[in-house]
């Protein structure tokens, strides 16, 4: 039986193997693609893919913005109903006074 460590290491190793493998097969199928789409001449519009959408997918990239959740502010007693705060209020807020529903 192998020891912790020298199965960490041989995993270490495996991964290693695998991401070579990976990117020389990634790369035989980039070339492959690139022979096919240059023989039948096919365009962009074909695949799906716009040069406008291509372009604009690009420049969203680095503008996409991660939505966080925000931690519930206030609760529902009788239903356990949380809220946090943003947003249009709950029915059972409306019109109460909001510090007795703090957390």
């Amino acid at each position: 039986m192998s020891s912790y460590e020298e199965l960490l290491a041989q995993q270490a190793k495996l991964e290693k193997q695998i991401e070579e493998a990976k990117a020389r097969e990634c790369a035989a199928v980039i070339d492959e693609i690139k022979k096919k789409i240059a023989i039948f001449g096919i365009t962009l519009d074909e695949l799906g893919f716009s040069k406008k959408e291509l372009s604009l997918r690009k420049a969203m990239a680095g503008k996409l913005r991660v939505r966080t959740r925000v931690a519930p502010k206030y609760r529902d007693p009788q239903t356990g109903v949380t809220w946090s705060g943003r947003g249009k209020p709950p029915k059972w807020i409306v019109g109460q006074d909001r510090a007795s529903y703090l957390i």
